[in-house]
Protein backbone atom coordinates (compact mmCIF):
# COMPACT_ATOMS: atom_id res chain seq x y z
CA UNK A 1 0.00 0.00 0.00
CA UNK A 2 1.60 3.18 -1.24
CA UNK A 3 1.16 6.19 1.23
CA UNK A 4 1.70 9.71 -0.06
CA UNK A 5 2.51 13.44 2.05
CA UNK A 6 2.46 16.77 0.17
CA UNK A 7 4.52 19.40 1.84
CA UNK A 8 5.29 23.02 0.72
CA UNK A 9 2.62 24.79 0.42
CA UNK A 10 2.32 28.48 1.79
CA UNK A 11 1.06 31.99 1.00
CA UNK A 12 3.50 33.42 -2.03
CA UNK A 13 2.91 37.10 -3.45
CA UNK A 14 1.40 37.12 -7.45
CA UNK A 15 4.48 36.15 -9.76
CA UNK A 16 6.38 34.29 -7.00
CA UNK A 17 7.38 30.76 -7.09
CA UNK A 18 6.98 27.92 -4.87
CA UNK A 19 7.63 23.37 -4.84
CA UNK A 20 5.43 21.12 -3.78
CA UNK A 21 6.67 17.47 -2.84
CA UNK A 22 5.04 14.27 -2.23
CA UNK A 23 7.22 11.64 -0.81
CA UNK A 24 5.79 8.34 -1.36
CA UNK A 25 6.45 5.16 1.03
CA UNK A 26 5.28 1.71 1.47
CA UNK A 27 6.61 0.33 -2.15
CA UNK A 28 8.02 0.96 -4.75
CA UNK A 29 6.50 3.37 -7.47
CA UNK A 30 7.90 1.37 -10.63
CA UNK A 31 5.12 1.01 -12.95
CA UNK A 32 3.09 3.38 -11.34
CA UNK A 33 1.68 6.91 -12.95
CA UNK A 34 2.11 10.18 -10.31
CA UNK A 35 -0.53 12.86 -10.79
CA UNK A 36 -1.10 16.63 -8.89
CA UNK A 37 -4.99 18.09 -8.69
CA UNK A 38 -5.81 21.18 -7.15
CA UNK A 39 -9.27 21.88 -4.88
CA UNK A 40 -10.66 25.52 -4.95
CA UNK A 41 -13.13 26.52 -2.93
CA UNK A 42 -16.88 26.61 -5.01
CA UNK A 43 -14.88 25.00 -8.03
CA UNK A 44 -14.26 21.34 -9.02
CA UNK A 45 -11.20 19.49 -7.83
CA UNK A 46 -9.02 20.16 -11.41
CA UNK A 47 -6.30 18.57 -12.83
CA UNK A 48 -3.02 20.18 -12.52
CA UNK A 49 -0.05 17.11 -14.10
CA UNK A 50 0.79 13.71 -14.25
CA UNK A 51 3.96 11.79 -14.42
CA UNK A 52 4.80 8.69 -15.39
CA UNK A 53 7.19 7.17 -12.59
CA UNK A 54 9.16 4.47 -14.75
CA UNK A 55 9.83 7.03 -18.03
CA UNK A 56 9.20 10.18 -16.80
CA UNK A 57 7.08 11.01 -19.38
CA UNK A 58 4.68 13.87 -18.15
CA UNK A 59 1.14 15.89 -19.07
CA UNK A 60 0.21 18.95 -18.02
CA UNK A 61 -3.69 20.57 -17.31
CA UNK A 62 -4.62 23.62 -19.11
CA UNK A 63 -4.01 26.13 -16.11
CA UNK A 64 -0.48 24.72 -15.32
CA UNK A 65 0.92 24.29 -19.44
CA UNK A 66 4.10 26.46 -19.02
CA UNK A 67 4.27 27.66 -15.35
CA UNK A 68 4.64 24.83 -13.96
CA UNK A 69 6.87 21.67 -14.25
CA UNK A 70 6.49 18.31 -12.85
CA UNK A 71 9.63 15.88 -12.16
CA UNK A 72 10.21 12.86 -9.48
CA UNK A 73 13.43 11.57 -8.48
CA UNK A 74 13.23 7.80 -8.08
CA UNK A 75 16.09 7.75 -5.37
CA UNK A 76 13.95 9.24 -2.95
CA UNK A 77 10.53 8.47 -4.04
CA UNK A 78 9.25 11.74 -3.95
CA UNK A 79 7.70 13.58 -6.67
CA UNK A 80 7.70 17.23 -7.49
CA UNK A 81 5.40 20.21 -8.92
CA UNK A 82 7.30 23.31 -9.46
CA UNK A 83 4.92 26.49 -9.68
CA UNK A 84 6.45 29.14 -11.02
CA UNK A 85 4.72 33.32 -12.18
CA UNK A 86 1.94 32.19 -9.62
CA UNK A 87 -1.51 33.74 -9.70
CA UNK A 88 -4.16 34.55 -7.11
CA UNK A 89 -6.32 31.78 -8.90
CA UNK A 90 -3.83 29.15 -8.14
CA UNK A 91 -4.77 29.10 -4.59
CA UNK A 92 -6.07 25.50 -3.52
CA UNK A 93 -5.39 22.67 -1.95
CA UNK A 94 -2.81 20.32 -4.43
CA UNK A 95 -2.96 16.58 -3.71
CA UNK A 96 -0.76 14.24 -5.04
CA UNK A 97 -1.91 10.75 -6.07
CA UNK A 98 -0.73 7.44 -7.43
CA UNK A 99 -2.04 5.39 -10.12
CA UNK A 100 -0.86 1.96 -9.88
CA UNK A 101 -1.48 1.37 -13.41
CA UNK A 102 0.61 4.16 -15.07
CA UNK A 103 -1.85 5.50 -17.12
CA UNK A 104 -1.49 9.13 -18.05
CA UNK A 105 -4.99 9.56 -16.02
CA UNK A 106 -6.53 13.50 -16.64
CA UNK A 107 -9.06 12.76 -14.11
CA UNK A 108 -9.26 11.60 -10.72
CA UNK A 109 -11.12 8.79 -11.49
CA UNK A 110 -7.81 7.17 -12.54
CA UNK A 111 -5.75 7.50 -9.23
CA UNK A 112 -5.92 4.90 -6.07
CA UNK A 113 -4.11 6.60 -3.49
CA UNK A 114 -4.28 10.07 -2.27
CA UNK A 115 -2.33 12.05 -0.22
CA UNK A 116 -3.69 14.63 2.43
CA UNK A 117 -2.97 17.94 0.75
CA UNK A 118 -0.88 21.21 1.28
CA UNK A 119 -2.38 24.51 0.84
CA UNK A 120 -1.09 26.89 -1.38
CA UNK A 121 -2.62 30.29 -1.56
CA UNK A 122 -1.52 33.58 -3.82
CA UNK A 123 -1.93 37.17 -2.16
CA UNK A 124 -2.65 39.74 -5.17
Amino acid sequence: QVRLVESGGGLVQAGGSLRLSCAASGRTLRGYSMGWFRHAPGKAREFVAVITWSGGSTHYGDSAQGRFIVSRDTARNTMYLHMNNLEPEDTAVYYCAADARGRIGLISGYYDTWGQGTQVTVSS
